[in-house]
């Protein structure tokens, strides 16, 4: 396939990838590959999900874990109720009103709404006492779209906060502590035609108002946290420490060039914003913020014909990491472990694949592929956890299909996770998001008939009713189908990642800037 078709936008929407290594383990390794597959269900209607954005945390290592599900009642505003970012058209064709909630030992509790009979919510974190941020739809008309205003929320202790905006009409978290504090994104009442919220996220509109990060607590409500120079900004992640990462403006001056404003990464600490700079081109993200204060993310280089990773901690400067597989990255990389650790997909030296892969140890290592599966379009979502297993999904035909399955890397070997479906199951297990420190994963599956189902898989004994060994299992390389996207109800991320991971919004307001073919 053309270089010229892999465009960043495509690929964060599409790259629903996943990791390989055909190498032989031992028999002690592959008898530690015990797992319970647990159907999460639904809440009533006909599909659950994770999060569809890989950087939210969707288990812990409680085992509890947050992610969003149908109820039995049918929208009325669809497809205009959306969850896509910003309200607009409902992108996933799913009429169901959703809700957020969180399953413990296979049990659903639905976490509910802001008060109205068909407002939807949905989830973004997930913290270790089990707090959990998202969204909501708040029932009130936004002027500048016509359709409902969502709010950023805060699940705790079973109720549910309302975190208000910044004097505009919209607001969505990325990331909560344990401590409660938050961040995210809202508008405020200050005009501005290139919203970050409003312009191409929904829909194009030129009339709305300036969106910026914010950080959130009990005690002072939600507070902006400026900008670098432009109009907008948006916060992407928030450690224990209560350090702050996200992505802002720096001017609002087109380049002529990109016709995109200058977009650069920033850390935030105790009411001080600094700029992290970038690898010489126009566009800087974040990816993750460990609680040692450092940061990963992407960066254009000079010229924005090509994208590498970074890492950054104070007092800098950013640390150029190359680009992992010997091509241009246009991929996507997860958050930084507290150990430095990182995974995520880019494409290979011939620019014709895209291959996972994990930071360890100061080196990058392609994950490799399944065997007997055209999986050319490789991703890692999850992961490492302190076990150094990784999560994620492989797709065939550079991510367009007709197969994806789910995977988990552990000692230098990918296998599919599908051999861990136990007879008395229909569901094909396509992604897994993310996997905590106990080994236990969280991810989705589809029925038969083509619906999502969220699902975990929870390490066993053998004695166990219903646990299944990899090592008593014939490999299931046949690879159960899925559904083609374009004829099932969407992808998860088609229908939440612009919700959930922020970092999409600035791929998807700024593509023209990554999206232009490596050299």
């Amino acid at each position: 396939m053309p270089t010229k078709a892999l465009t960043s936008a495509s690929l964060l929407v599409l790259v629903h990838a996943a990791l390989a290594l055909a190498m032989p383990v031992s028999g002690a390794a592959q008898e530690q590959l015990r797992y319970r597959l647990i159907d999460l269900g639904t809440l009533g209607g006909p599909q659950s999900f994770g999060d569809g954005g890989h950087n939210a945390a969707n288990i812990n290592n409680q085992g509890i874990a947050a992610g969003v599900a149908d109820t039995a009642t049918l929208n009325p505003n669809f497809p205009n109720f959306g969850l896509n970012g910003i309200n607009g058209p409902d992108q996933s064709l799913d009429p169901f009103v959703h809700h957020a909630f969180l399953a413990k030992n296979g049990v659903l509790t639905d976490l509910g709404t802001l008060p109205g009979a068909s407002n939807s919510s949905s989830p973004t974190w997930v913290t270790e006492n089990g707090w959990v941020s998202g969204v909501s739809l708040n029932g009130s008309i936004d002027p500048v779209t016509g359709w409902i205003a969502q709010h950023a929320v805060l699940w705790k202790d079973g109720k549910i906060i309302d975190l208000g905006t910044l004097g505009g009409f919209e607001s969505g978290t990325s990331q909560v502590n344990s401590k409660g504090q938050v961040t995210g994104l809202s508008t405020n009442d200050v005009p501005d035609p290139l919203s970050l919220i409003y312009f191409l996220i929904g829909g194009g509109f030129t009339n709305g108002t300036q969106t910026r990060a914010f950080r959130w607590d009990s005690a002072t409500g939600m507070h902006d946290l400026g900008t670098l120079g432009g109009p907008d900004a948006e916060g992407s992640a928030i450690n224990e420490r209560g350090q702050i990462v996200g992505a802002s403006d720096t001017n609002s001056t087109l380049n002529p060039v990109t016709q995109n404003f200058t977009v650069e990464p920033f850390f935030w600490e105790n009411g001080t914003m600094t700029g992290l700079g970038t690898l010489g081109g126009t566009l800087g993200l974040p990816s993750g913020l460990n609680n040692r204060g450092e940061v990963n993310g992407t960066s254009n280089l000079a010229g924005d014909t090509c994208t590498h990773i970074f890492l950054w901690s104070a007092p800098g400067p950013m640390r150029d990491l190359g680009s992992p597989l010997g091509g241009c990255l246009l991929g996507e990389v997860g958050g930084i472990t507290d150990t430095g650790e990182f995974v995520g997909q880019g494409l290979t030296a011939d620019e014709q694949k895209l291959h996972a892969f994990i930071w360890k140890n100061g080196t990058f290592t392609d994950l490799g592929r399944l065997p007997d599966l055209d999986d050319t379009c490789v991703g890692a979502f999850g992961g490492p956890n302190s076990r150094g297993q990784v999560v994620g999904q492989a797709v065939e035909n550079l991510c367009n299909g007709p197969r994806a399955h789910a995977f988990i890397w552990q000692d230098g070997r990918m296998t599919d996770l599908n051999v861990f479906v136990p007879p008395s199951s229909e569901l094909t297990l396509v992604e897994v998001e993310k996997i905590n420190d106990r080994g236990e994963m969280f991810g989705i599956g589809t029925t038969p008939s083509g619906d999502f189902h969220a699902f975990l898989l929870v390490p066993c004994e053998q004695r166990h009713e219903g646990c299944v060994d990899g090592a008593d299992v014939a490999v299931r390389n046949e690879a159960r189908p899925m559904m083609s996207p374009a004829t099932t109800r969407g992808l998860p991320e088609r229908q939440r990642a612009m919700l959930r991971n922020f970092r999409n919004h600035w791929m998807a307001r700024y593509h023209g800037l990554a999206s232009v073919p490596a050299k």
